[in-house]
Formats: C-alpha cells, structure tokens, sequence
C-alpha cells in the first residue's frame, strides 16, 4: 500500500498558470496602451492586473508548499507501511517456524512415550503381584498423563486461533473420567495434598451420553492441573453432578474447588484474559504461559456451556461449569474379556508386514499384535518394505510414516501403483507419532487404509484389526 506522489502535478500547474499570467498580462497591457490614450486608465488597468497575479502566485506557491508537505507525509507513512510489512512478514514466519518446532518436539517426545506405554502394558500383563500391579499402574497413569498434557500443550497453542469442532460419541463420564483422576490424585499426593472426586447421582444411570470427551478431559486437565499448582496445602475436590436430566438430555455441572492462594479482585477481572495475565507478577509466578484459563473457556463455550468461577484471596477458588448432554440408547455393560480377534479366525496365520525404524516400538507392536494371532515381519525402512512386498504374501501392513531412505507416504504409493497390489488389494495401515490433521490427511493422499496414532490406542488397533480380519474371512469364504 503506497500514496502516489502529486507534487510534479503540482509544479506543472503552477507552471502552466504563471505562463498564462504572464501572456495575458502582456495582451493587456499590448492592449491597453494602443486602444487608449489615457495614461490613468493603463495605469489602472496594470495594477489591478499586477494584483491579482500576486494573489494567484501566491495561492499556488501554498498549494505547492503544502503539496510538498503532504508528500514528506506520505513518504514517511510508506516507509512505516514497509516497515511495518516486514515485520507481519517476519512475525509470520517467525510463528510458522515456532509451529514446525512444536510438531517435531511433540512427535519427538510422543516416540520414546509410546514406548513407555507399551512396555509398562506388556509388564501389566505379566504374573505381578498387588504392590506390583499397584506400581505399575501408577506408571501407566503417570505416562498416559505425560500424553494427556502434551496434547493439551498442543490444544492450547493453537485454541485461541484455530477453528475448533465438536465430536458427538457415546461416553462413559464416570468411567473415563475416574482414570484421568487417578493420575491427579498421584500428582496430589506427591504434593501433599488431600484429593478427592465424587459423582452425585440420584439413582443409577445405565445409559451413555454424547459428548465431546477429549475436549471435557482437557477442560478439566487445565483446572484440575491448576488448582493442584496453585494449592499449597490442603485439599483439592472434584464434583460431577448427574442429578438434573429432563427429557432426552443429562445435565451435568463440574466443579473443581481448591484450597489454594486464590485470586485478588484484579486478578479475577483478568483471569480469562491471555495476555493480561502475564503482566501480573504474582500470577505470572504460578500460571505460565497464562493462555490456559482463556482456552478453557472457549473449549467450554464451545460444548454450550459457561466457565465461571468463585474465589478469595489465600482462601482458595472453585471453578464450575454445567454442560447439556444428550442422552443416548446405548446401555452401559461391563466390558467382556478381551479375547484375540485374528486367532483361529483363519485356516492360515494372518500374516503381516510392519515397517518400523525404532527398535524398542517395534517389540511394543509386536506383543500388541501378536496378542491377537498375527505373525509379524519387520523392517526398518520404506525400501525394504517394498522390496519384501514384492517378494511375500501378506495380509495387512503397518507403516510408519517416517523412515529411512524412502518413507511411509511414498512406500504406500509405490505398493499401490503395483501390479501385485492390483490383485490383491490389502490394507495398509499408518502408524505415526505425528499425528496432526494435515499428517492424517497426507497419508490418506498417499492412499493408506486407516491411521494409527503412537502411543497406539489398544481399542483403535482392536477396531482395525476387526474391520480388515472380517474383510479377509468374507473373502476366504
């Protein structure tokens, strides 16, 4: 953006208009002294045109000036609009960069995290005795915490600007939100602090509700994490109440109450506000980032409901808000035991091909799949993958979508464009750490059948397993 220059306009009219002062001048005064003989009437007639060529002169020479002035104006502002380009551009990139940093960091973090789980679920489902699987679960909890809050770092980052949708699933509120409490109540204790979590519910519920339960877990992972931060001694308690349903709709309040420093009356008035946060010293000591309690709401908001809160300075706050959930069909039972999904399904073993770089992932995958009759092959890059295809018969292939010499995205592509695929068509499955919407949506690009994000989810690998075997044994038959 740019104001075009006018001062040579300017100067050419100014130009222009004196040329034609002065040849009229000269006409009238050629004119005046051959028409009349009176010396007064030419002496006249010069002065009045004098005058006014004064005022004309001078009205243009201040247009001219203040076109001039108009113009310093303007080229300074086109400097500053530059300038101030530059800078939008820099600050772009600058964030562009910080968002590729913090997808690397999240799928450097998650591969050595998925490992962890899935260690600590092979040991679970070894011979333990109490205080052993006491200890391990108290891993599992921590590890899946570890996942749980890189996510909401992740969510955080990008929930004031990003455009954000609802899931609508059947959940178990009690149930899934009993574990992700477990985790605070270890993260409590280590503080020593009392913890406690109750479901007020006046008669038993034996039905689900729909909801969004990933965006209701980090709701509750922002304020429970907070109150446990900023309590120092004393108690930190959760509420669910069930008790309001009318019609087809459950409504459920939460409240998170801490006796912890609470907040002054500056520090409520601001306490949504992201930025202003960080200009208080004393909530700059213990929130951050400050950029938590403004995400929550908006994810609160979202769900239709509102984030409001009580507090007093030293005595502590409570943070509460009520959700309208839907009520659905779906009848809660207990969970049957797991039982292998591909063993005995087939007259032959179910055959498959995982292409994995990371040794430790590649003994997590291996007793997942295994545990459900599958015989596993592996390699360690997109090459071999392909090479191997080629060459063997398989039934389903997992591929990592970032491996040595040719990845998973031109693996998938390679195999699919084959004549041997033509025939057979099996389904390949990703598996990544990067698990971001634009990962997904490349790998479907690529032409993969289903993406598995690491740390593997065990009902995920359940479902795939199901879809394809079933597909396999209809094709058999």
């Amino acid at each position: 953006m740019k104001f075009p220059p006018k001062s040579k306009m300017a100067f050419k009219l100014w130009t222009v208009v004196s040329i034609l002062g002065i040849l009229t001048l000269g006409v009238l005064f050629f004119l005046g002294k051959n028409v009349s003989d009176d010396s007064n009437y030419f002496s006249t007639l010069a002065l009045l045109i004098f005058i006014v060529l004064i005022i004309v002169t001078g009205v243009l020479l201040y247009t001219m000036r203040s076109q001039m002035e108009n113009d310093v104006v303007e080229s300074y502002l086109n400097t500053k609009i530059n300038e101030l380009e530059l800078e939008l551009q820099k600050s772009k990139e600058t964030s562009e960069h910080k968002s590729i940093y913090l997808a690397n960091m999240s799928h450097e973090i998650r591969i050595p995290l998925s490992t962890i789980l899935g260690m600590v679920r092979m040991l679970k489902n070894t011979d333990l005795d109490i205080d052993q699987k006491a200890q391990v679960e108290i891993a599992e909890y921590s590890s899946e915490h570890l996942l749980q809050l890189i996510n909401m770092i992740l969510n955080n980052s990008k929930g004031l600007d990003s455009d954000l949708t609802l899931e609508s699933v059947p959940i178990n509120l009690k149930a899934d939100l009993t574990k992700l409490f477990k985790i605070f109540e270890y993260q409590a204790w280590e503080k020593g602090l009392e913890f406690g979590y109750e479901f007020s519910v006046d008669k038993k519920q034996d039905f689900l509700l729909l909801g969004d339960m990933g965006k209701i877990q980090q709701v509750l992972i922002n304020l429970v994490n907070n109150a446990i931060k900023f309590t120092n001694s004393g108690k930190v308690s959760i509420t669910i109440d069930h008790t309001v349903t009318y019609d087809n709709l459950q409504v459920v309040s939460f409240y998170v109450k801490d006796t912890g420093i609470g907040m002054s009356s500056y520090e409520q008035q601001h306490a949504f506000n992201a930025f202003e946060e960080k200009n208080s010293n004393h909530v700059k000591h213990y929130r951050g980032s400050g950029v938590g309690l403004s995400v929550t709401k908006k994810l609160v908001a979202l769900m239709g409901g509102e984030l409001k809160f009580e507090s007093k300075e030293n005595e502590g706050s409570t943070f509460y808000f009520s959700l309208q959930l839907q009520k659905t069909l779906s009848v809660i039972v207990e969970p049957p035991k797991e039982k292998p999904i591909l063993l005995n399904k087939f007259d032959f073993r179910f055959n498959v091909l995982v292409a994995e770089d990371n040794k430790m992932n590649q003994k997590v995958i291996k007793f997942l799949l295994e545990k459900h009759g599958a015989d596993c092959t592996f390699v360690t890059n997109g090459l071999d993958a392909v090479n191997l295809y080629k060459v063997i018969d398989y039934d389903m292939i997992f591929m990592d979508i970032y491996m040595p010499k040719i990845n998973g995205y031109e693996a998938t592509k390679i195999i699919k464009n084959s004549d041997k695929y033509a025939k057979n068509k099996i389904p390949i499955v990703a598996v990544s750490a990067s698990a971001f919407e634009e990962d997904i949506e490349k790998a479907k690009a690529a032409g993969v059948d289903d993406f598995l994000a690491k740390p593997i989810d065990n009902q995920k690998l359940n479902s795939v397993l199901k879809k394809y075997a079933l597909k396999k044994e209809e094709q058999a038959s």
